[in-house]
C-alpha cells in the first residue's frame, strides 16, 4: 500500500465539446463522453501506481463547452485529488474557454484526427492558448484519418497517452513528499550537499535532514520493533556469506554482532523515512511518525563507517523488493547521500515501479585492454567495450538477474515476483566482510554478477552553478562476458562488491558514437540503473518538471514533449529543450501553492 501521508494523485479526464445548441453540441455529446470512457479505461488497464494500487480517472460530470463548465469540472478535480489532466475532444471547441488553465500540473490534450469535424483544428487553438498563457500541454494527435465514431484508440495514440500519464504520475507523487538526508556530506561528494532549494522549486518537495547521530541514538536506545528483529534474524540464517579477504579478519563474534547491528540499521532507515506506528506503543510517539519520505540518503562515508558497520546491507536491502516481511514495493535509497543520484532512481521507480541500482560508473574497459589484460575478445553486444557498474551500496538483490519474464532475466514490478524469484534473489547473493581498508567499522557488503542480457538505461540528474538541473541517459545491456575475462578483471577491484556490465547503445554520434565518449561524457562519479529502455518516457518527465537533457541516446520518433518547446527552434532540439525549460522555469518555483 501507500506509504506517503499524502492521498494518491488521480487522473482528470476532461470531455470538451463544441458549445454551439441546438443540433450541433447535441450531435456530439455520446461522442465526446464516449472518448473519455475509452480513454479512462486505457489509463486504468495500463497503469499502477508502484504501490500495486490502481489508478483511478475522474472524468467531468459533464462535456465542457464553455467556461461554466469547465469551473464546474475543476471542482470536482479539486475535490477528487486530480493531478495530472487529459483533455479529450473529437470536434471544434472554445479555445481558451475550455483549457485546463490550473498552474503547476502537467496537461494533455488528445484531439480526435476524423474528417467530420475539425478536432486537430481545436487541438492546435488550445496548443497555441496554453503556449501564449505559459502553461505547455502536451498534444496528441493520431497520424492516421479515423471514422467519426470510431472508439479504437491508435498505437501511436495510445502511446502518447500512457507515456503522459506515466510521467504525469511522478511528478504528482513527488510533490509535497520528501527526501530524508541521514547524515549530510560523504567524502565531499558533491551531490551529498542536499540542494534544498531545487528540490522544493523543480519537484515540490521538502527536504528533511537527520544526523546519523539519530541512528546511534535508536540503535543504542533500542528504538526499534523488537519482534521484528527476532524475525529478521531468523531470516537473516538463510543468508550466504562470502569470504573475508582482509589481511586483519575479525572474529566471529564481532562479525555477528556487526551482522545484528546491519539489519537494525535498515529497520531504523526505514523507520526514518516512512514512520513505524509499533514505535507509539513503546512509547515513541515522535519517532514513529517518520518524515514522510519517499527517497532518501545516507552519508556513512566517513563519519560513520570510520566506527560503525558501514550501510550496505542496510542500502542493498531496502532498494530490493522484498526482505524478512516478505515481498514489498522496494524503497529507494541512495549511497553515501548522493541526493542527484537518489532522485535519479526516484524518478526510474516511479516510471516502472520497479527496483533501482546505485552504482559507480567505474570504468570503461576498450576491447583493446581487454584483449591485453585477459588474452580474450569481447562479444556480442559487449563487443565496442563495456562499462564497469559496482559501488559497495546500494546494490538491490533484484539485480541479480533471477526474476524471469519469458525465461530471461528481467526485474517485474513487486506483485509480479514470486517467492521463488525472491529467494533465487537472495541465494545469488554473498554477504561479504566489508574492506576494513575503507570500512574501518565493518559491515557486509552484497556480492553478486548481475545477469544479462537485459535492456536497462543509466541515469543522471547533475545541477550546473547559474543554469539549474540537466538530466543524463543512456539506454544499452547488462551483458554477459566470460568467466575468464570477468576475473581478472574484477581482481582489479573490490571483489566483494556486486558488478553489473553495461553496453550502452551507440548511435555512431556526439556521446554516443562509442562505449569511451559515453563514459567520458557521463557528469558524475554514479548513475541511477532502471530495468528496461524508459529513455523516452524520462525525457517526458524531464520536460515537465523543466529539466532539460543534455545527453540521450533515445531515437527523435519516441522523443514526446509539449508543442511549446517547437517554438524554440526545430533543427536543434537539444539546444530547443535548453531553452525551453529555462524559458518556463521550475515546475513549481514560480506557482502560489
Amino acid at each position: 500500500m501507500f506509504r506517503m501521508q499524502n492521498n494518491l494523485p488521480k487522473v482528470g479526464i476532461r470531455p470538451v465539446i463544441d458549445g454551439r445548441r441546438n443540433g450541433v453540441r447535441e450531435s456530439l455529446e455520446d461522442t465526446t463522453m464516449n472518448m473519455a470512457k475509452i480513454a479512462a479505461k486505457l489509463i486504468e488497464e495500463n497503469i499502477k501506481h508502484p504501490s500495486g494500487e490502481k489508478v483511478e480517472c475522474v472524468i467531468a460530470d459533464t462535456t465542457i463547452g464553455g467556461v461554466a463548465e469547465a469551473a464546474r469540472c475543476q471542482k470536482k478535480f479539486d475535490e477528487n485529488n486530480v493531478k495530472l489532466t487529459l483533455t479529450v475532444t473529437p470536434c471544434w471547441c472554445y479555445g481558451s474557454e475550455t483549457i485546463d488553465m490550473t498552474p503547476a500540473i502537467p496537461k494533455a490534450i488528445w484531439g480526435f484526427n476524423g474528417t467530420e469535424r475539425p478536432g486537430a483544428v481545436y487541438l492546435a487553438a488550445a496548443d497555441a492558448g496554453h503556449t501564449q498563457l505559459g502553461l505547455p500541454v502536451f498534444s496528441i494527435y493520431g497520424k492516421d484519418v479515423q471514422d467519426a465514431g470510431d472508439e479504437n484508440i491508435p498505437e501511436d495514440v495510445r502511446e502518447k497517452i500512457l507515456r503522459f500519464v506515466r510521467a504525469g504520475l511522478a511528478v504528482a507523487t513527488m510533490k509535497d513528499q520528501s527526501y530524508v538526508s541521514m547524515g549530510y556530506v560523504a567524502m565531499g561528494i558533491m551531490g551529498s550537499m542536499v540542494d534544498a532549494e531545487f528540490l522544493l522549486d523543480y519537484l515540490g518537495m521538502r527536504t528533511e535532514f537527520v544526523d546519523m547521530s539519530e541512528i546511534k541514538r535508536r540503535l543504542e536506545l533500542e528504538i526499534y520493533d523488537k519482534e521484528e528483529f527476532k524475525k529478521a534474524w531468523e531470516w537473516a540464517k538463510q543468508c550466504k556469506f562470502g569470504s573475508d579477504n582482509n589481511k586483519v579478519k575479525a572474529t566471529d563474534e564481532q562479525k555477528e554482532k556487526e551482522w545484528a547491528t546491519s539489519i537494525k540499521m535498515a529497520m531504523i532507515m526505514r523507520d526514518l523515512m516512512v514512520g513505524n506506528p509499533k514505535l507509539a506503543e513503546m512509547g515513541y510517539i515522535e519517532e514513529a511518525q517518520g518524515h514522510n519520505a519517499i527517497v532518501g540518503g545516507f552519508q556513512g562515508q566517513r563519519h560513520w563507517t570510520d566506527f560503525m558497520p558501514n550501510g550496505d546491507f542496510a542500502e542493498a536491502i531496502l532498494n530490493s523488493s522484498f526482505d524478512w516481511n516478505g515481498i514489498r514495493e522496494p524503497y529507494v535509497v541512495a549511497t553515501e547521500n548522493d541526493s542527484l543520484n537518489g532522485l535519479s532512481m526516484l524518478f526510474a521507480h516511479l516510471l516502472t515501479s520497479r527496483s533501482q541500482l546505485f552504482a559507480d560508473v567505474r570504468t570503461y574497459w576498450s576491447p583493446e585492454a581487454v584483449k591485453r589484460v585477459t588474452g580474450k575478445e569481447l562479444t556480442g553486444k559487449a563487443k565496442d567495450g563495456i562499462i564497469h557498474l559496482i559501488n559497495s551500496g546500494a546494490a538491490s538483490l533484484d539485480w541479480t538477474g533471477e526474476q524471469k519474464v519469458n525465461g530471461n532475466p528481467a526485474l517485474k514490478e513487486y506483485w509480479n515476483i514470486t517467492e521463488e524469484e525472491a529467494k533465487k534473489c537472495l541465494d545469488a547473493t554473498h554477504f561479504s566482510p566489508a574492506n576494513r581498508e575503507y570500512f574501518r567499522g565493518g559491515g557486509f557488503s552484497s556480492t553478486f554478477l548481475t545477469k544479462g542480457e537485459m535492456p536497462m538505461t543509466i541515469i543522471r540528474l547533475n545541477l550546473v552553478k547559474g543554469f539549474g538541473p540537466v538530466l543524463q541517459i543512456a539506454e544499452g545491456y547488462a551483458v554477459n562476458i566470460d568467466d575468464s575475462i570477468f576475473d581478472p578483471i574484477n581482481k582489479r577491484t573490490d571483489s566483494t562488491w556486486p558488478t553489473t556490465w553495461f553496453a550502452p547503445i551507440l548511435t555512431g554520434k556526439d556521446s554516443f558514437k562509442d562505449v569511451y565518449s559515453v563514459m567520458n561524457d557521463w557528469g558524475a562519479n554514479h548513475c541511477a540503473a532502471a530495468y528496461g529502455h524508459i529513455g523516452a518516457d524520462l525525457i517526458t518527465l524531464a520536460s515537465m518538471l523543466r529539466i532539460p537533457v543534455s545527453m540521450h541516446n533515445v531515437s527523435e520518433d519516441r522523443i514526446f514533449r509539449p508543442k511549446a518547446w517547437k517554438a524554440f527552434g526545430t533543427k536543434d532540439t537539444e539546444g530547443a529543450d535548453f531553452r525551453a525549460c529555462k524559458h518556463f522555469g521550475p515546475l513549481f518555483g514560480k506557482v502560489t501553492r
